[in-house]
């Protein structure tokens, strides 16, 4: 488990409320877009679940602002995943996907989702699956050196989750692995899950936190305090190494900062 690295502090920006928060979600998710696909001719995104990630997918689907990205050359991964079927409403993929890259037609080719039931039945083996889908995208053999995401989505649980890292459990001590199944945490649903790792999290060019509610103004005073340890909040293990972190708050969620 990674001890709370010594870099720069993470950026906060404090919105008045879940839809400005989603706003403002969107035009960094464009502005990233133009700056990856200008630079290196993509721009690959790890997605979130949750209430808060469906208010930004639905910005980014208005014809304001859809037209500002080039969806070809966009290609959506998953940070975390329920392990359930695409259509099942848990999924995170799933809403992703209907709330944004049907809509806008984002073509298929460009989806890589974790593999879920009916399509693997062994959390072990789709974890190992969606590392070899990782290390032939990015073209990255090497364990040690991970893949760079030009941006990752993460959200904030009650308990100082994110990503699928729950507080106590195995996955945070990965290491030798991009990406692990884990057993549910505390929170609902009571479903097995598939997380990237702290190797792979801390690894993006730009990371974003969207955080929003008052439920999340105590793990969200406790993990950014300084000494906050990843074993008790997992999200205060993501630090990345050389790109930007950024957290997007309402002012509920900030009400204790």
């Amino acid at each position: 488990m990674p001890e709370p690295a010594k870099t720069r502090e993470p950026e906060r920006v404090i919105l008045p409320d879940a839809e400005a928060l989603a706003a403002e979600a969107a035009e960094r998710f464009i502005q990233l877009s133009q700056e990856g696909i200008a630079a290196r001719g993509r721009f690959t995104v790890a997605l979130s679940g949750g209430s808060t990630p469906a208010k930004l997918y639905a910005c980014l689907a208005e014809p304001a602002q859809r037209d500002r990205v080039s969806w070809d050359q966009t290609f959506f991964f998953t940070g975390d995943e329920r392990f359930v079927p695409q259509d099942d409403e848990r999924s995170n993929f799933g809403l992703a996907r209907r709330a944004l890259l049907e809509p806008i037609g984002v073509p298929e080719s460009n989806w890589f989702p974790m593999p879920t039931p009916p399509l693997a039945t062994d959390l072990a083996d789709a974890a190992h699956r969606y590392m070899d889908t990782l290390a032939t995208f990015f073209q990255a053999p090497r364990l040690d050196a991970p893949p760079v995401f030009d941006l990752i989505l993460l959200g904030l649980g009650d308990d100082g989750h994110t990503a699928s890292l729950f507080p106590g459990m195995p996955a945070l001590e990965a290491q030798a692995v991009w990406v692990t199944g884990t057993p549910p945490g505390t929170l609902p649903p009571p479903v097995p899950r598939l997380t990237l790792t702290f190797p792979i999290l801390n690894c993006a060019r730009s990371t974003l936190f969207l955080v929003a509610g008052a439920g999340k103004a105590d793990a969200l005073q406790a993990t950014l305090k300084a000494g906050a340890l990843p074993k008790t909040h997992p999200a205060a293990g993501i630090r990345p190494a050389n790109g930007t972190l950024t957290f997007l708050l309402d002012q509920a969620a900030a009400a204790r900062l």
